[in-house]
């Protein structure tokens, strides 16, 4: 803990009191992105990054949206970016989703008319599809890239999954091996500036956190079928990261009669940061949706 009276900085050294940021249950300070438009907007969006990243990286989308006079936000999840916490380690996946309802309830109630959809990314669209399912009525629509819904069945083998529980007991912080950068996006100028952003996390995945993904995995399985909110899907169909049938299960079991899917022949994983005729796809498929929901709904109070 920084001593009593000295500012609270982020990681990389910049206090708080310079940056947009909200302070969670546990105290721990979050970096926050806002997109918002000149005039009154017309719904609020809520952006979850994926794991190992940050916020910044989803710029294009909030000024895309921001254009269309929508409000985004955004925060770096704990131990993640700019923000407070372990790096890439969490006591339990539910504080991202906790914190993700602490943001939304903030911003909804600065604008409490307006009507609030979700964009999720890879671990985000887990975060998402959670923070929706324990508010299925507070949302007009969560849009999910390439979202993590099932573990790859490559690394999640029922061995393999016993022995990541036992060595969560005897060293849980033992890595697992760190994100492959090459399977982010066909894209190699993305690849390379994912390489380069030192806001990402660039060490290996500890054993704890991959049991929490997987904990939060399974809990979304469970969900799923009594999911009636409305949902897009965007998943490539050559995802290394998150198992394109995940998404598939979800469309299929899931009881909305608003849902939609749309895969990518050939896409990896980070579709928003594609080659660029997937990416412009992408951005066109997320802005649409969101825009044709608030034609046909309008602003509504939760």
């Amino acid at each position: 803990m920084p001593e009593q009276g000295a500012p609270r900085r982020t990681p990389q050294g910049v206090p708080y009191a310079d940056l947009q940021h909200i302070v969670n249950a546990d105290g721990q300070h979050l970096f926050c992105r806002y997109w918002e438009p000149e005039g009154p907007p017309r719904a609020l969006v809520f952006v979850a990054h994926g794991a190992g990243e940050h916020c910044g990286p989803y710029d294009e989308i909030g000024q895309t949206l921001k254009e269309q006079s929508l409000l985004v936000f955004a925060h770096d999840h704990v131990g993640h970016g700019q923000s407070e916490g372990d790096r890439m380690n969490i006591k339990d996946f539910q504080v991202f989703v906790r914190d993700s309802l602490q943001h939304i309830d903030l911003m909804k109630g600065r604008h409490p008319d307006l009507p609030i959809f979700i964009i999720g990314h890879s671990m985000g669209g887990a975060i998402s599809i959670l923070t929706a399912c324990e508010r299925p009525n507070d949302f007009a629509g969560v849009a999910l890239i390439a979202p993590m819904v099932k573990m790859n069945p490559e690394s999640a083998t029922p061995f393999k999954v016993f022995l990541a529980k036992v060595l969560n007991h005897m060293v849980p912080s033992l890595s697992l091996g760190s994100i492959e950068s090459k399977w982010v996006s066909r894209d190699q100028k993305q690849v390379e500036a994912y390489d380069n952003d030192e806001l990402n996390y660039h060490g290996g995945m500890r054993v704890s956190f991959g049991m929490q993904l997987m904990g939060a995995a399974a809990r979304i399985e469970r969900e799923v079928p009594a999911i009636t909110w409305p949902f897009l899907l965007l998943h490539g169909d050559d995802d290394k990261l998150c198992d394109i049938r995940g998404s598939q299960m979800m469309f299929d079991m899931a009881q909305s009669t608003d849902k939609k899917i749309k895969v990518y022949d050939g896409a990896y994983h980070a579709l928003h940061h594609e080659l660029p005729e997937t990416a412009a796809s992408v951005l066109k498929e997320v802005t649409g949706w969101i825009s044709e929901r608030l034609a046909v709904s309008p602003a509504q109070g939760s």
